[in-house]
Formats: structure tokens, sequence, C-alpha cells
């Protein structure tokens, strides 16, 4: 518990109230004519969303980057984006580390809280790791994607692409500065680029897949049967989503939005959109040409998202297995939730359970709201819901003509997804004793 003066605030709520201060700052920033390249100052609302949609690392924008962000509002926005794929706790400890300022036990538990990690131990030193180690992916993804630049740009601005595209990819942001191919043309013009495609989702999966399983596998290198369970779990389940939604993708679209597409690029397509919904906001085809069935597989994996500790938002992937395994185990009547030969606590169930339910209740909210607020079609909302609160990037094209209302409706939804649903009704829900006594039991009619 950290005090100041009178005011009590959990780890929890330290985390919260820092986000918010980081974005507020960054809309601030934003909204000054310096940020914007016709050097007038661009609308509070406005520069709220881009810091909050940067800062929690989705990706939906109401301007496109490149055609209304100045080259400082752009470096404002890369900033927001690594250090909300980082953390802001992260980025805080590291100048300590840099000021050989001691790192107390406050500080470790807030870390801990901010990484995601199942320990205390050791935190400060997956902190270096996770800098380090971050720098070094995202800087080998910058020398690939200069490269593939380079022959269009030359290489000041393809360097500057590069970086740019890297630490967005990696970070599960989204952003992009392809507007002067086309406004919100997003990585389209690339679609049968091997190297950008293959770049971006080597850097959105390995961002997506969380720091914790980044040390087991470099610990335990290939060897599978070492790793933690979460590890295991983590990889398994992004291996089968990637795999399975691509096969998806490349049967439901092939005569929608790869109709134009030759085999390789079908491919290509399919891959990639198998992967950015969870939770990159890339996209290498047209949206608005996705059959409803391709349509519902996006809004399906943008729920589900990346894993716990990671760049990417959604209910995760270990949230959703459980939920199956507990499924499969009820049906057999079984008590025991097991998988890889472990069983898997009650709690990861009931956590799993209210991770769900409140993430689905705060869309449905949200769709309902948004609904009677404008007139778009329920596909339309749906997706701009899934993807604001599953920290995606993804639109059907709305969000430029969102009203203020549904602005600040989908800000909230990007700040719940980054700080996590759970967390934000912990913190608003009232803190009660508890009761003396054990209630009895009473049986109800289940399905």
């Amino acid at each position: 518990m950290f005090t100041i003066k009178n005011i009590k605030l959990n780890y929890t709520e330290i985390i919260i109230l820092g986000t918010l201060g980081i974005i507020l700052i960054g809309a601030l920033i934003l909204s000054l004519p310096i940020s914007s390249k016709s050097n007038i100052a661009t609308p509070f609302i406005d520069s709220l969303f881009t810091a909050a949609s940067a800062f929690c690392v989705t990706g939906l924008v109401i301007y496109d980057t490149f055609i209304h962000w100045s080259l400082f509002g752009q470096i404002v926005i890369l900033l927001l984006i690594q250090i909300g794929g980082l953390g802001f706790m992260t980025i805080i400890t590291q100048f300590s580390i840099f000021l050989r300022r001691k790192i107390g036990l406050r500080e470790r538990r807030l870390l801990m809280e901010s990484a995601n990690t199942l320990k205390i131990g050791g935190i400060v030193l997956l902190v270096k790791k996770i800098i380090i180690r971050t720098f070094i992916i995202e800087g080998i993804g910058t020398i690939i994607l200069t490269i593939s630049f380079y022959p269009t740009m030359g290489f000041k601005e393809g360097l500057y692409y590069g970086i740019f595209h890297s630490v967005s990819a990696f970070c599960n942001a989204g952003f992009d500065l392809m507007g002067n191919f086309g406004e919100f043309s997003s990585l389209t013009n690339y679609e049968n680029n091997i190297a950008v495609n293959v770049t971006i989702m080597l850097l959105i999966v390995i961002g997506g897949i969380g720091f914790v399983v980044w040390d087991d596998i470099i610990l335990n290198k290939i060897s599978f049967r070492k790793y933690k369970l979460h590890t295991k779990i983590v990889l398994t389940t992004t291996f089968f989503l990637i795999t399975l939604g691509a096969l998806i993708f490349f049967i439901v679209e092939s005569n929608h939005s790869m109709i134009n597409m030759n085999i390789k690029e079908r491919i290509l397509a399919s891959f990639f959109h198998s992967i950015t919904p969870r939770t990159a906001g890339f996209n290498t085809i047209n949206l608005s040409e996705l059959s409803e069935g391709g349509s519902l597989l996006t809004i399906l994996l943008m729920i589900i998202g990346g894993s716990p500790g990671s760049t990417a938002g959604g209910i995760k992937t270990t949230t959703f297995i459980t939920l199956i395994i507990a499924s499969w185990s009820s049906a057999k009547q079984s008590d025991d939730i097991t998988i890889f030969k472990r069983r898997l606590e009650i709690d990861a169930l009931k956590k799993a359970s209210s991770v769900t339910t409140i993430y689905m209740s705060i869309a449905l909210g949200a769709i309902i709201l948004i609904s009677g607020l404008q007139d778009f079609s329920l596909k339309e909302i749906m997706f701009e819901v899934f993807s604001a609160l599953g920290t995606v990037g993804l639109t059907l094209g709305i969000t430029p003509l969102l009203n203020n209302f549904s602005k600040i409706i989908i800000t909230l939804l990007m700040y719940g997804g980054k700080v996590g649903v759970l967390s934000i009704v912990a913190v608003i829900g009232e803190k009660k004793e508890p009761a003396s006594l054990s209630r009895p039991y009473e049986k109800i009619i289940i399905g």
C-alpha cells in the first residue's frame, strides 16, 4: 500500500492512475499546434483519443498519422507506443537503474503488477532483460524494414519508417505512416512484399506472447517439455489460433477480399490477417471487402487477443484455453481441469470467467450505447468496439466519423483494455470486509 498524505493507493490503483496521467500528458502535447502539419491546434478530444490509442497500443485513429501529424507529433506518438508497450513502470525502473537509485519493495511490487508476472523475486533482472531484448528485436526489425523501404524511400526516410513500423508492430500498436500512399491505407501497398509481411508478423507474435515466455524459451531453448505450463499453453494456443485462423481466412476470403490475389498473395494475406487481429491493427487487404465470415472470425480473434504480460490485449490466450478446458472437463463431469499433465487451480477458472464476463458485458454495453448515438451498422460498431477493448486498431472505416460521445466511449474502452477490465472493476468496486459467517449452499439448475 502506498500513501500520499491521507490518500491510500494500492498497486493496481497506482498503475491505473499512472496510465491515465501519461495519456493526459500525451493528449496535451498532441493538442499543441507544433504537433500538427498544419501548425493548428488539434481539438483536445481528438488528441486524447490519439494519445490513448498510442499509449494503449491500439491503433485506432481519427486522423491519418502521416497526413495530420507533424514529425514532432509522430515522434510523440511513437514514444507513447514504446512506453505503453513496455509499461510505464518498466521505463521508470530503467531510469532508476540508470541513476543508480535503490529499487525498494514497493517499486518491485508495482513492477510485478505492471509486468503481470507470477513472482516478485528477480523482477528487476527481468525488467533489464525486457528492455535489452525489446531494443534488440526492434533493432533487427528496423534493419529488415529499412532495407525493404529503401528502394522507394531512400535511406533517411526508409530508416525512419523502419524504426516507426518496427516499434509499432512489436508493441502491437498498429500505427503506420503509409498515408503518403493513400489515406488510411495501412500496409495494403505491401500485400505481396514477403520481407515486410513476414517481419511485421514475427514482430507482432514475439511482442504478443509475453515477456515471461521469452525468458522461459531463452532459458530452456527448444526443449518444450522443460517449459513452464504457462509457456506451453501460450505457445500451443498461439500456434493453433494462427494456423487455424489462416486456413479459415484462406477459404472464406478467396472469393471476397482476396479474389484478385494469386495463391502466394492469398497465403501471405491469410497468415497476416490471422495474426494482426491479436492485437496489432495493421492490414494488407481492404477490410470493408471482408466477407461476413471473415469479419466474424476477425472479431473472435480480437476478443481472444494475445498473452498475459505482453504488449497485446484481449481476454488473453490463457483465459481462452482455461475456459475451453474447463468446459470440456465439465462435460465429462470431471472435477479436475488438467492440461499437459498438470492440474489448474480453481482460482484460475474463476478469474478467467470473471475476465470474460466483465469483458463481454462492457463490450455489449458500449455497442448498445454507440448504436443509439450514431447510425452505423451493427457489424461496424461491433468491429470498432471489440477492436478498441482488445487494443487492436482494426476498423471498418467509422473511426473518423465518430461523434464526441462515441469518441469518449471508444477512448474509455482502449484505456480499459490496456489496464485490464478486471483491475478497473476491482478498483471501482466497493471494498467490504469479508462476511464473518458462511452462507448455506442451495442448488440451482444450470443449462
